[in-house]
């Protein structure tokens, strides 16, 4: 399992992404080369557990690391897991960054999102104790507009009563597949719940993609 960093230029070969200035382990500014498909993008408001959630996912304690400056991150991290790779983009939302940050944040996305590659399927994080955000609801719209294929992971649900599970992701349900989401997974980065679950809905997309390229 290896983590590389994206913050430098991206160009393409044949099927390859080629990574420009990129980091692995304790090397810098190397050209990393990355498959265009078989790409699990994970994305969520900045403290919505997106690192726990990958961390559980792997069966890792430490593969995903928490920044210390939430809001602050500028990289887009990816993870080879097994005959995939997770995309760990930066978490947005962070009430107390600058306009600037935001800029920067916005470009990196964008940039990210409009370059010719492929998503087998992108996972969308929300903190199941609150309703979505404005930022969660832009995503979401982004994401039905440019046609990119996503489920909702709601996080943090060992902090609901057992009582409130089936209402909240039922509440989650209604707002979310409007926009196109294919289903609505409850999680727990912490105790795990519902994670065989989700890592069911990541392999049967990774197997249909592998059936459509035979």
């Amino acid at each position: 399992m290896h983590r590389h960093n994206e913050k430098g230029e991206n160009t393409l070969a044949n099927d390859k992404i080629i990574i420009k200035g990129a980091r692995e382990h304790n090397l810098k500014n190397i050209n990393l080369t990355l498959p265009r498909e078989k790409l699990i993008v994970m994305t969520g408001l900045s403290g919505s557990g997106k690192s726990s959630l990958i961390n559980k996912l792997c069966n890792r304690k430490n593969l995903a690391r928490v920044s210390s400056t939430p809001g602050k991150t500028a990289t887009i991290n990816f993870y080879e897991v097994d005959n995939c790779y997770f995309v760990d983009l930066p978490g947005y939302g962070y009430a107390k960054v600058s306009n600037a940050d935001r800029e920067r944040w916005d470009d990196l996305i964008n940039s990210y999102f409009e370059a010719p590659r492929h998503h087998t399927l992108l996972v969308q994080l929300i903190d199941c104790r609150h309703a979505p955000s404005a930022d969660d609801l832009q995503m979401l719209k982004y994401l039905h507009y440019h046609q990119i294929p996503f489920v909702v992971a709601l996080t943090k649900a060992d902090k609901l009563k057992k009582s409130q599970l089936a209402k909240t992701q039922e509440d989650f349900e209604k707002v979310c597949l409007p926009y196109g989401c294919q289903k609505v997974v409850l999680t727990s980065g912490e105790n795990g719940y519902g994670i065989p679950e989700l890592q069911a809905v990541l392999n049967a997309a990774v197997a249909a993609e592998n059936e459509e390229a035979e």
